[in-house]
Formats: structure tokens, C-alpha cells, sequence
């Protein structure tokens, strides 16, 4: 799923301008990216105290939407990483997603319609934990990684706000090294000794807004909660908020604030929490209609 949704965007992004007219009339694409960089140095007498330190970081997000008749199929990834480098220590991430979502959809009037979604999430490097010590590797890629499926119906009033409902939606949770556990216990809820953890009798709730607030600043927010029917308790729903405000500066130049909150008992007991704010140059190619 992740391969083909990569070479489906990288095809999309290099259409040239009358690919893109022709199936304008089904298609609706977006591909957009950035690069950020963080710097600050000072002199040997400072006096005012600091670290010389330099940070990167950088974004791809795309979507590909498709609408014929009763038919849709909706396609988004959101690619995020971002690297800082303190002076007299080991480098280490600032940021690092991987998300990827598709939906088949058929519309009931409207603004409900019945769908069948796939969404996959995971990181692209590995992650530890810092102390005294030295560094813990507790995270990589697919360890953890998550492939949700999902079936129920949608309400989708408009291009901005949509939600899910998914009365059944099997997770499959992935942890392909089996020497983690000695360094995450609780190995993100995958029994000890296995690769895969499977939870078939499921609930699920996706909400994405994407809302353009005036001309040059936009904000997204998305909401994902998964309740397992088996292990059903309050403290025991998996709960993940995705927030990103942007201002746009110039045509290459914005301004970002994001931030990802997770409550997960298979991780931790409370929640965590990410925030950055980064300026840099930015791209973006669309064929979505402007909201004015």
C-alpha cells in the first residue's frame, strides 16, 4: 500500500498541464512540500549562555481525489522529518511521521456515503532515549507501525470538515524486531516473541478539518480514535491529534506550528505531546479549487 501510494503521487506531481486539464473533470490533485532550517551559533566569550546548534527539517503532503457518479476514492500521505544538532551531542530527530490514507467511498445523498479505508502509520528513523548513559534505541520504522482498515459511513458536508464512523475496523500493529522488548517492556501491545499484533473487533473515528482561515493562513486538524471491543475501558481508547497552523509569507516563504498529542496505554500511560515551529521556503502545485 505504501509503495503503490508513493509512485501514484510521484506520477501525479510530474503530469505536465494538459495531462492535468484532461482529467481535471474526476481528479482532483495536490502535492506540497517544504524545507526548514533552524540555526544559532555564539562566541567562545558569551556571556548570556547558549549552544551552537543547527536543525532541518522537512515535509511532503499530497492528495489525490477522485469523483465519478456515485463513486469517490480519496487518497492523502504526510510525510514529516526533522533533524537538530546541539554542539557536543549526538544528533537527534526533531520530528518523524509517516502517514497514509485511501478511500473507496459511495455516496448515500450529499453529505453521507458508505466507504472501505486503509490507513497506514509509521516513522522513518530510528528514535531513542537519551540519558547519562548514552542513548536506548526504543523506536524505527515498523517498529511501531500501524495498518488500520475500516468500514462504515462517512459524513462529508463540504471540502473542509469530514468524519468517519467505523463500527468494524481490524489494526494490525507491527513490530518486526524482536529484541525491542528489551528496551520497550510493553512492546507496543505486540505479545513477546511475535512480529504482529492483530485486533480484529474494533471501532474507529477519523476527523479531518482543513479550513482556510483568510488568504494567507490556513489551519488542519486531524483526529484519529481506535477502541478495541475485546479490551473495551475509557483509559484503554487509543486517542492521536494531529494539528498544523500555516502562515504564508510569501509565494516561497511561510510560517508553521504544529504539534501531535498521542494517548496510547500500549505506549504510555500519559499523554504525549510534540510541538514545532519552523520558518522556511515552501512549495505547493494544486487543483483544488481556492477557498475564498
Amino acid at each position: 500500500l505504501m509503495f503503490f501510494t508513493i509512485v501514484s503521487f510521484s506520477v501525479m506531481a510530474q503530469a505536465d498541464e494538459t495531462e492535468v486539464k484532461k482529467d481535471t473533470t474526476y481528479w482532483l490533485k495536490e502535492t506540497a512540500g517544504g524545507l526548514n532550517i533552524n540555526q544559532a551559533s555564539f562566541s567562545s566569550n558569551w556571556t548570556g549562555g547558549g549552544v551552537n546548534s543547527f536543525a532541518l527539517g522537512a515535509y511532503l503532503t499530497g492528495r489525490a481525489n477522485y469523483a465519478k457518479g456515485m463513486w469517490t476514492w480519496d487518497n492523502s500521505m504526510d510525510f514529516i522529518y526533522g533533524v537538530v544538532n546541539n554542539k557536543g551531542e549526538d544528533s537527534r530527530k526533531s520530528n518523524d511521521r509517516i502517514f497514509l490514507d485511501t478511500k473507496v467511498g459511495y455516496k448515500i445523498n450529499e453529505k453521507w456515503n458508505y466507504f472501505v479505508a486503509l490507513n497506514f502509520l509509521s516513522q522513518f528513523a530510528p528514535g531513542y532515549e537519551f540519558n547519562d548513559a548514552g542513548r536506548t534505541l526504543i523506536s524505527k520504522f515498523m517498529n511501531p507501525g500501524y495498518l488500520t482498515s475500516s468500514i462504515g459511513v462517512q459524513y462529508k458536508p463540504n471540502d473542509e470538515f469530514s468524519l468517519r464512523i467505523s463500527p468494524f475496523s481490524p489494526r494490525w500493529t507491527f513490530v518486526t524486531d524482536t529484541g525491542l522488548i528489551e528496551n520497550v517492556p510493553d512492546n507496543y501491545g505486540v505479545p513477546e516473541g511475535e512480529k504482529v499484533r492483530t485486533e480484529w473487533a474494533a471501532f474507529s473515528l477519523l476527523l479531518d478539518y482543513n479550513k482556510k482561515l483568510s488568504e494567507n493562513l490556513n489551519l488542519a486538524i486531524r483526529y484519529q480514535m481506535f477502541a478495541n471491543y475485546e479490551e473495551f475501558s475509557f483509559n484503554a481508547i487509543d486517542h492521536r491529534l494531529d494539528f498544523a497552523l500555516t502562515a504564508k509569507v510569501s509565494n516561497l516563504v511561510n510560517v508553521s506550528l504544529t504539534s501531535l498529542m498521542i494517548y496510547d496505554l500500549d505506549q504510555d500511560s500519559k499523554v504525549q505531546f510534540s510541538q514545532g515551529l519552523a520558518l522556511g521556503i515552501a512549495f505547493k502545485r494544486s487543483t483544488f479549487p481556492e477557498k475564498k
